[in-house]
């Protein structure tokens, strides 16, 4: 691990210091000589890595000398970039020259513009002679340039004793029936995934599967082939081939092996378990499978593997992700392995401490066996104790635990590898949000998009992903929209983290002081409901921290107060001035101070559901800012004047904030914005409508406020909303309805605001003034819009054809006074409401008529509705 962010700064250093625009720009100011010495330190130091990085787990030396790159690395990061601040703020006022501009656009975020030549020699200087003394220690230490090698996974067999398998009974049942089935699959065979982490279980369920009586009946060839690392299309077919018949036929060209496959399989049912497959290669598959494209219908093939790309690919919907083991499962399968028995029952002495070492594997079969196998010879107490009370837990070393782990994190590039020790700043049991993940992670500088032609935002989302695959995250257990990480792999995380990364937990606070602070550049903090001075006092030394993040085992909507004394602020804010990422969300402070104006690193900033007012003027200072979340800060009833000073905000989430009535102006500037939660419309002093036009990058869910105060519907228009790709978008206008209100005009600026219509999918219009909707609303060019909600509306007469949405699965309708009747125009033509789930009335004071079928109703309820009309009607139809 410590060879990770090392490695990735060093590359992002070479790539700027050998371009042309930079050499051009160095030599103007002097410092040409300086930077290829630097380079060329750089360059010998590079070569080593690989060898380092290998040795680091069995040689402390080396671990310590790459510790001390890393810091290093760290160190000219925060160097340059405090320098592109300067440079950047000076810009700002004054436009530089061309040379200047030209280097920006070459030169990676980590790494802008090495100006201010007369501060930097000795900078330069005294970096060069660190990186030239680490150079000089490879000979001590034996490094030498190495080629980069994957590690190898071991393979599996289809043998299995199945006299140890527990508490697999389900799943075999419900695996069995996906075997069974023919389908309705276009092919005549189909795939059965078996997905999970490395240690669950995948191999071991496709081996019983493999091995089951009925199954062998079922399927008139069989073939297990163990594919691990490369997916090598030769290997697999000639394995293959010799499985189903029976014999070594050597065949050297492919295809002529796979001409021999497919005659073997033809009009043959068979099974085919492909184990530990790693492949994202759509084309790969799809040339191996052209050898089983004239089987019998029915063949299966079983996939057993973590990561899940190659499954999407495929249109593989329903993926049997395999699950931990209950906790008397876990006992069973721990004892049969340390005691020879299924419970702790003849050894009850032992049994405190096997539970605490059960508990601790967390369910995962791996861990329980390999740690049972490692006491099968221990029936001393004290033996089990150790194990119980050993540093492998404090610690976090899961690799000692379960090596599936440790593989699976060593195939990881080095940047994912950053990412994945970025989490062992969560707790256990912690649900995180992808998003905000993904801002944390750019908030560091982590996504380097200087090799990429992509935006930070895209790569975040695609390693997001690819942790996700690889089961690395997984989804929590009753909220799908947030994620978890194992315990053991938390633990492996938290080894992998070393002396970066520290979680400050109650259990670590008396034992604070003793820390060495001032290693660390990423510090989470375990809330408490009181926060004392002395808590946080000892982290004034921690002077080199870039991450200072409060989390909360509790999700983050609850009620649960956290009380943080405002001394706490502003002694410690002006220690850590090399911060890019400051949480201070949950706590119960009214007020931000102003110190944090001179935070010019800080790239995050997360004030959400705080008591804050206002935001001091000098935020406006903080020009690296890219994340400002305000969500839940119900006390807030302003934004800094200066706002459209911070010129690289791409993140503003201002949801939940009832007091704000107002946007400043200006904020049209920010060509950067993405994420705009709300907007509101000013009238004469405030924002205009029209500003929207430059902003052009804006996605994502957004609330447009004050719509009666467009004047001009070709206003409207200039924001240009079609050309947004707006997944959520709620259209608010006044709910006074007075002489003002013209519905002509109304109607115009509706119609003007059309979304975009293949990323819409929840809109919402409220106390809009028209008698009807525009043609938009309803069209089915909407073929993703899943939620319509209509509230308000109270001159509108008739409803638009919403049944018409074929993907439309929850509509919410109140307060339309003028609505007598719902059917037909509700319906539009052909079938209606194909998809839909949840239907919600309130409030239809007028509603006289129901002309849609009942029967259809019953059909996707499951029982009858009841329907009258009144002050207040509700319809809910659930599928």
């Amino acid at each position: 691990m410590a060879e990770i962010i090392a490695s990735e700064i060093l590359k992002a250093l070479l790539k700027t210091l050998a371009s042309e625009a930079f050499n051009t720009y160095d030599r103007s100011k002097g410092i040409h000589s300086e930077l290829k010495k630097l380079e060329s330190t750089l360059i010998k130091i590079q070569s080593l890595l690989n060898d380092a990085s290998q040795k680091e787990t069995t040689n402390e030396a080396v671990q310590q000398w790459l510790n001390d790159l890393r810091h290093l690395a760290y160190d000219v990061d925060d160097v340059l970039d405090d320098l592109a601040t300067e440079d950047m703020r000076r810009e700002f006022d004054q436009q530089s020259g061309a040379i200047t501009s030209q280097v920006r656009k070459l030169v990676p975020t980590c790494c802008i513009n090495l100006s201010l030549s007369e501060r930097l020699h000795p900078k330069l200087d005294n970096i060069t002679a660190k990186f030239e003394d680490l150079e000089k220690e490879k000979d001590r230490l034996g490094l030498i340039n190495l080629k980069d090698e994957k590690p190898k996974r071991p393979y599996q067999t289809s043998l299995l004793d199945t006299s140890r398998i527990v508490g697999r009974q389900e799943e075999i049942k419900e695996l069995l029936v996906k075997l069974f089935e023919n389908g309705s699959c276009t092919q005549n065979f189909s795939i059965v995934p078996i997905v999970g982490m490395g240690g669950l279980g995948k191999t071991t369920l496709a081996k019983l599967l493999y091995d089951d009586a009925e199954v062998k009946k079922h399927f008139e060839l069989k073939a297990w082939v163990s594919v691990s690392d490369q997916f090598d299309i030769f290997n697999i077919s000639k394995v293959i081939l010799q499985s189903v018949q029976g014999k070594d036929k050597e065949l050297t060209d492919q295809n002529l092996l796979q001409v021999a496959l497919k005659n073997q399989l033809k009009e043959k049912r068979f099974l085919i378990v492909l184990d530990d497959v790693w492949s994202e290669s759509y084309d790969d598959w799809q040339t191996l499978v052209s050898s089983f494209k004239e089987c019998a219908p029915g063949s299966k093939i079983i996939m057993t593997t973590r990561k899940v790309q190659l499954l999407t690919k495929l249109g593989c919907v329903h993926l049997h992700h395999v699950q931990t083991l209950s906790h008397d499962d876990a006992v069973s399968l721990f004892a049969q392995h340390a005691l020879g028995a299924d419970n702790f029952d003849s050894h009850p002495f032992l049994k405190q401490y096997g539970e605490g070492i059960v508990e601790k594997c967390d369910g995962l079969p791996l861990a329980l066996t390999v740690l049972g196998r490692s006491l099968r010879t221990k029936n001393d107490e004290e033996e089990w104790k150790e194990l119980l009370n050993n540093e492998i837990w404090r610690l976090g070393k899961t690799d000692e635990i379960v090596p599936a782990l440790r593989l699976s994190y060593n195939d990881l590039s080095a940047c994912l590898k950053q990412l994945f020790a970025y989490c062992s700043l969560f707790p256990k049991d912690y649900m995180f949000d992808k998003d905000d993940l993904i801002l944390l992670w750019m908030g560091e500088g982590f996504l380097n998009t200087s090799s990429s032609n992509k935006s930070v935002e895209r790569l975040g989302v695609e390693y997001f992903e690819e942790l996700l695959s690889r089961s690395l995250f997984q989804h929590a257990p009753n909220n799908k929209s947030l994620f978890v990480m194992h315990d053991l792999l938390n633990d492996l995380a938290t080894s992998v983290a070393r002396e970066f990364f520290l979680r400050l937990d109650v259990q670590k606070v008396k034992d604070f002081r003793k820390e060495a602070l001032e290693k660390y550049r990423h510090m989470s903090v375990v809330r408490e409901e009181y926060e004392a001075y002395s808590k946080f006092k000892p982290i004034k030394s921690a002077t080199s921290l870039r991450t200072f993040l409060p989390v909360s085992v509790e999700l983050e909507d609850s009620w649960e107060e956290f009380y943080l004394s405002s001394k706490i602020l502003v002694d410690l804010l002006p220690e850590l001035p090399f911060l890019r990422v400051l949480s201070l969300s949950g706590y119960f402070i009214s007020e931000v101070p102003e110190t944090i104006g001179s935070l010019k690193h800080l790239r995050y900033l997360n004030l959400s559901r705080t008591l804050i007012t206002c935001l001091p003027e000098n935020v406006g200072n903080l020009f690296n800012l890219q994340s400002l979340i305000l969500y839940r800060c119900n006390s807030l009833s302003m934004l800094p004047i200066n706002f459209s000073k911070l010129i690289n905000l791409r993140h503003l989430d201002i949801r939940e904030t009832p007091l704000l009535s107002k946007i400043p102006l200006g904020i049209g500037k920010l060509k950067c914005l993405q994420t705009l939660s709300k907007i509101i419309i000013g009238g004469d002093n405030g924002l205009a409508i029209t500003e929207l036009k430059d902003l052009a990058n804006l996605h994502g869910k957004t609330h447009i406020k004050g719509l009666e105060k467009v004047e001009i519907a070709s206003h409207a228009s200039e924001a240009n909303l079609s050309q947004k790709r707006l997944s959520g978008l709620e259209l608010e206008w006044s709910d006074v309805f007075n002489d003002s209100r013209k519905e002509s005009l109304e109607k115009e600026v509706l119609n003007a605001l059309k979304p975009h219509s293949e990323s819409l999918i929840k809109l919402g219009i409220v106390s809009y003034g028209g008698i009807e909707f525009p043609d938009w609303v309803g069209d089915t060019s909407y073929l993703n819009l899943i939620s319509v909600s209509l509230r308000g509306c109270k001159h509108c007469t008739s409803l638009p054809p919403l049944g018409q949405l074929p993907s439309l699965k929850e509509l919410y309708i109140e307060d339309i006074n003028e609505v007598k009747a719902m059917g037909s125009e509700l319906m539009g033509t052909g079938r209606a409401f194909t998809s839909l789930e949840v239907l919600e009335l309130r409030n239809m004071k007028r509603l006289e008529v129901w002309s849609t079928p009942i029967e259809w109703s019953i059909e996707k309820a499951g029982s009858s509705c009841f329907i009258s009309p009144g002050v207040e009607n509700r319809i809910y139809v659930r599928a």
